[in-house]
This record gives C-alpha cells, sequence and structure tokens, in this order.
C-alpha cells in the first residue's frame, strides 16, 4: 500500500448500522445487508454505483451474496482483511487505495456479526490447533483474554500501572456510551465500587476490563475527495493509514518479540506518522481499539501520546473524558456501547469530524482509530474535509 499516495485523497462519505443487541433474530447476511444500505443511504450513493469491497476474513457473508442482495453493479476490487479486530481500519485503508490508483470508484467496507448469540471462536476443539495457539492453549491460555491478561499483568509489574488505571478506561467509555441511546451500556452507569468487586475474567482483568459481546453490524461508504464533496453528508476525509506487523510477532503473547510490551501498534504507528502531515498532538479525539482496557494504555504509548510506560498514568484526572487531555471512545467503544471488530470505533469517528456524535469533542477536525492492539493490526487518520 502507497500510504503516502493516499493521503487526502478519498473520504467516508456514509455510515450505517443495525441496532446493537446480546441477541438479534435476523441472521448476520440480514444484519450486514441493512447496514450497507443504511450507509449508501447516508451517503446518498446508489448500490448500483458500487465497485469494490473490503471486511474481514472472518466475515461470514461474502462479496457474492451481498452484491446480489444489494444489488451492486459489476465489482472491481474486493478484498479481506485478516487477524479479526486487527483487521478493521485496514478494509478502509485498502479500499483508499484502491480507489486512489484508480482500481474502483464507490467501496463499502462493512462488518456483520454474531457474537452475542453465536459460539466463541476459541471452543472448537475438533480442528487441529494453528501454530501460534499449539504454544498457548495447552497451557491454560485458552481465551484472548487469558492472553492479554499475561501482557497486562507483565505492563503492571514493570511501570507500576494499576487497576485504577485500567478503571480510568472503563469509566470513560461506560460515562460516553451513558450519552449514546444506542449503546448497550446506555441506561447503565460505572462506579469504582462496582469495577473493584467485580468477579475475575482472568486475573488481573475483571469483568469491566472486558467488552461486551453484541450481535450487530455496521459499515462505511469510500469515495474520491473530489467526489465526496458532492455528496450528502460533510466528507471525512482519510489522511493517512498504516498496518503493522512487528519482527518476530507470535500473537497476543508476543512470546518471542525482544520485548513483548512492544507490540503491533508500535509498527503501525511509525508508519501512520511517516506518511501524515499531523503529530499526536495534532490529534483532537482518538476511537482507540479496546476489546480490553489493557489495550488502551498500550496503545496510547504505541501511537506516541506518552512516553514508555507512561500509559497509565496518563489516564489520570480524567484525561480520556470529553474535555480532557485525550477523549477517547466517545460511542462508548467496545467496552460499552457494542464490540463488532472494532468497526463502530471507525463510524464513530466519522461522526465526531461531523459534528454529529453524542458525546461531542467542541471543534474536532482531527481523529486516530485504531484496531487491535496485541494482533496484527492498523490504523486510520482522519480529518475534517470541509
Amino acid at each position: 500500500m502507497a500510504a503516502a499516495g493516499i493521503k487526502d485523497a478519498t473520504a467516508v462519505v456514509g455510515i450505517g448500522q443495525t441496532a446493537f443487541a446480546r441477541h438479534l433474530p435476523e441472521d448476520e447476511r440480514t444484519l450486514a445487508c441493512r447496514a450497507v444500505l443504511a450507509a449508501l443511504d447516508d451517503a446518498g450513493i446508489a448500490p448500483a454505483e458500487v465497485d469494490a469491497l473490503a471486511s474481514y476474513t472472518m466475515e461470514e457473508t461474502d462479496e457474492v451474496e451481498l452484491a446480489k442482495a444489494v444489488g451492486f453493479g459489476d465489482l472491481t476490487w474486493f478484498g479481506r482483511i485478516g487477524y479479526g479486530g486487527g483487521g478493521s481500519c485496514a478494509t478502509v485503508a485498502q479500499l483508499a487505495a484502491a480507489i486512489a490508483a484508480g482500481q474502483a470508484r464507490v467501496g463499502v467496507a462493512w462488518r456483520s456479526r454474531k457474537r452475542g448469540s453465536g459460539a466463541r471462536p476459541w471452543t472448537d476443539t475438533v480442528r487441529q490447533l494453528p501454530t501460534p495457539a499449539q504454544w498457548t492453549r495447552p497451557f491454560g491460555l485458552l481465551r484472548p483474554v487469558d492472553e492479554i491478561a499475561m501482557l497486562t499483568r507483565r505492563y503492571l509489574h514493570e511501570y507500576g500501572a494499576t487497576r485504577d488505571h485500567l478503571f480510568n478506561v472503563a469509566l470513560a467509555c461506560r460515562n460516553r456510551a451513558n450519552q449514546n441511546p444506542d449503546a448497550i451500556m446506555y441506561d447503565r452507569p460505572l462506579t469504582r465500587e462496582m469495577y473493584m468487586t467485580s468477579r475475575w475474567i482472568s486475573e488481573p482483568l475483571c469483568l469491566f476490563d472486558n467488552c461486551l459481546e453484541t450481535d450487530g453490524a455496521l459499515a462505511c461508504v469510500v469515495v474520491g475527495a473530489e467526489r465526496a464533496r458532492d455528496c450528502r453528508r460533510t466528507p471525512v476525509l482519510i489522511h493517512a493509514a498504516a498496518q503493522g506487523l512487528p519482527a518476530q510477532h507470535h500473537g497476543m503473547v508476543n512470546y518471542w518479540n525482544d520485548d513483548p510490551l512492544t507490540g503491533p501498534a508500535w509498527t503501525a504507528a511509525r508508519h501512520l506518522w511517516k506518511h501524515a502531515d499531523l503529530t499526536p498532538e495534532d490529534v483532537d479525539v482518538a476511537q482507540i481499539y479496546d476489546a480490553f482496557t489493557a489495550l488502551v494504555p498500550l496503545s496510547l504509548e504505541g501511537y506516541g501520546f506518552c512516553g514508555r510506560g507512561e500509559g497509565g498514568a496518563f489516564t489520570e484526572q480524567g484525561a480520556l473524558e470529553t474535555g480532557g487531555r485525550l477523549p477517547i471512545n466517545t460511542g462508548g467503544g467496545g467496552l460499552s456501547e457494542a464490540y463488532v471488530h472494532g468497526f463502530n470505533l471507525i463510524t464513530e469517528g466519522v461522526r465526531q469530524l461531523r459534528g454529529t456524535s453524542t458525546a461531542q469533542v467542541p471543534g474536532a477536525s482531527t481523529c486516530l482509530v485504531t484496531a487491535g492492539e496485541g494482533v496484527p493490526t492498523s490504523a486510520l487518520l482522519l480529518r475534517r474535509g470541509d
């Protein structure tokens, strides 16, 4: 991907989503179609104009099904990104690259998932374990939370971070969800006592350190910057994008990396800022992937908002709240709005730069969106296009 070639060349012009719930009656294909149609309507673009698609390798709805059901024209570009939540921003980035290179004109990225009512990926014991899992699951690291718990324990030990710092992350996300009627946790406030007395899921991570389990779907529409000016909504320019897979990386545990706490965010960040006209100091609001609270301080460090080992302290004194040093996850994030592999962070980033968020940051003109830390990852740097 020639990241320098996509700078401000494309824009997100439409977003759409279904309801979020622990259980929705529709199947994943139906949810995907509804989210995509909502995004196209938001953009004022007919389905027949779509000629590019991007989604996740874990997506159950394939391109053929979606194209027939929604009524797309001839598709000239389509692709999928691996590594679950690590691929969220990359779906948009690859559409941007395809459009900037002239391979397509109107792209749709989407994610539809029934994680709330569906099966857990790690419960399949029939198929042989992939090679990385052979170094974790036989030894008790059965779920993603178990692997991140080990990294969290190391982080707390090496840098003196505490559970209060993790609570700051959970609280900021919950406070924003309490402002968002679409969030699953809209009417459920969180207190420190609730957090500190909740059950362990994988120590030192408790219930409120973990993302929600959600049924739902989201989508966005990407076009060239010139066409974006004629679309229905304020365009949100894709200023820079990056993917990151560090040398000798080994899943969430990062066993063979020289420093397990230097995750994929560091690699993605170097590429992102290299191809941007902005710096971390220029970011008004951030949507940071939050499948687990501990990923937020690790990402704050990786993307350059603070020094090494300072991510915990960065969360103090309301820094992550509206009006703080760096407001994050203003729709509630994966912890408190919905968990659909991070795609709701993209749509919330767009709402912030349109000025339509339920927790609007005054004057926001730049937004960082990150994908899953701990796995091969991706990121977008968005800016307001007016």
